[in-house]
């Protein structure tokens, strides 16, 4: 038995009188309406209606039961238009997690726009560049850089990410100008310890066809804004995204390298869990990123094609 179908049938027959009469309410058949009853009957133990020929009234019994039931169902369909409104407006608290360096940089300044534009959601934000699992960790939605690894999650590109070879004019004035990929060889490059093949540099040839190239150097470092601070102070070359050298490259702080060997096809994305049902806040906020960013960010502007 249906018993939230029988509690409902066991409502409308006692303010109608009828079985028949409940039935049209139900869009049901008067049959289908009396085995509910029957049935809710069998389960309570307990007679609700007395029945005659002639009338159909409760029982002291069905009194008391049908007081209860009808809040409870008033207080279920109340929770049912709460959820309703929920869903029509972005509203509540939003989970995010980002980078740090992107987060620092990028996130943190659009989110007062956000908030201003959704007056009735708040934000948790939480940087990190470990991997976080979003449905064990409770997060509403994450913005990940590179290629996506887990396909339970649905992704959306937000922006393009391009790598970019850079040093210091100081350096290059002391040491010179590489022209190809193996001249990094001769070369003090920092490498970004976060990653798996620190020490293996990724290009395509004249040909387009992929290659590595071993680099050295004496520094390791696992964070992109240390690396950017060390490259500025002369110490090397650096392969970083232009979110985070972008602007140095533009003011001169920093001198872009072998650009045309350099391959862009990293993005960046926000993920978030299978549903069936998007949130309003989450599609708010990845919306909202997707028109921030896009496919030519502001931090590219230094550069006439974009990745």
């Amino acid at each position: 038995m249906d018993r939230l179908s029988a509690i409902e049938a066991f409502i409308r027959v006692a303010e109608t009188g009828s079985f028949s009469a409940a039935a049209v309410k139900l869009r049901s058949s008067k049959s289908a309406v009396s085995r509910l009853i029957g049935a809710l009957e069998t389960e309570l133990g307990a007679r609700l209606f007395h029945r005659t020929t002639r009338s159909l009234t409760l029982t002291e019994v069905g009194r008391g039961y049908l007081e209860r039931t009808t809040r409870i169902v008033a207080d279920l369909d109340e929770a049912n238009r709460a959820v309703t409104r929920l869903q029509a407006a972005p509203r509540g608290l939003l989970r995010v997690a980002a980078p740090m360096s992107f987060g620092f940089l990028h996130l943190a300044g659009a989110l007062p726009d956000f908030l201003a534009l959704y007056p009735e959601v708040s934000v948790d934000v939480a940087m990190s560049d470990r991997f976080v699992d979003l449905v064990e960790e409770g997060f509403d939605v994450a913005v990940r850089i590179g290629e996506m690894q887990d396909t339970s999650l649905i992704a959306r590109k937000l922006a393009p990410v391009r790598i970019a070879i850079c040093a210091s004019p100081d350096y290059l004035a002391a040491h010179g100008v590489p022209q190809k990929p193996a001249d990094l060889a001769h070369h003090e490059c920092i490498a970004n310890s976060n990653l798996a093949s620190s020490r293996e540099w990724r290009f395509v040839d004249e040909r387009g066809k992929k290659t590595s190239v071993s680099v050295r150097g004496r520094m390791n470092i696992n964070n992109g804004d240390a690396l950017r601070v060390a490259a500025l102070k002369g110490l090397g070359i650096i392969a970083l995204p232009t979110f985070i050298v972008g602007s140095d490259i533009h003011s001169g702080a920093l001198v872009s390298l072998l650009e045309k060997y350099v391959p862009q096809n990293a993005t960046i994305n926000a993920v978030y869990p299978h549903a069936r049902h998007l949130s309003p806040k989450v599609r708010a906020f990845v919306d909202f990123l997707a028109q921030r960013f896009g496919p030519h960010p502001y931090w590219d502007a230094c550069f006439n094609v974009n990745a």
